[in-house]
């Protein structure tokens, strides 16, 4: 597992493994199972702590967002419009051109092997995505404006 250190403090793993901690209910299970098998899908996945303290997952560009409501945890998928879902997780913010969300309720369990499916979709979906922006740069192109 990598984690981001926040600007100021310690790093995004100690603040997300707070945050399950502080929730002390099944939300914090929720939230928990479901970074698990994030770390599942994608070993290689980067945490980070955003916005004043949201989970992010992210490999190549953002996989997802995990907060936490008085009566549902919402897993966000910046590109979930361009994922396939076959066994229709997806369940909220199904009207926006990218993004879909997943939101989970109080004795609400989501098939692991269809989660890990859609993890794995997105990280590729970034590697997709990230070459087609390095192909599309001038020879020599860094990236950073001058």
């Amino acid at each position: 597992m990598s984690t981001a250190k926040t600007p100021e403090g310690p790093p995004a793993s100690v603040l997300i493994d707070q945050r399950i901690a502080d929730l002390n209910d099944w939300r914090g299970q929720a939230l928990g199972r479901m970074r698990q098998l994030i770390h599942e899908a994608a070993p290689e996945v980067l945490e980070e702590w955003k916005w004043n303290g949201t989970p992010v997952w992210s490999l190549g560009g953002i996989l997802c967002t995990g907060e936490s409501y008085k009566s549902a945890v919402k897993l966000t998928f910046l590109k979930g419009a361009a994922l396939p879902d076959p066994a229709r997780l997806f369940n909220a913010s199904l009207d926006g051109n990218a993004r879909r969300a997943i939101d989970i309720h109080e004795g609400d369990t989501l098939p692991a092997d269809a989660f890990r499916a859609l993890i794995r979709a997105a990280v590729e979906l970034n590697a997709l995505s990230g070459s087609k922006a390095r192909k599309g740069r001038a020879p020599g192109h860094t990236g950073s404006a001058a």
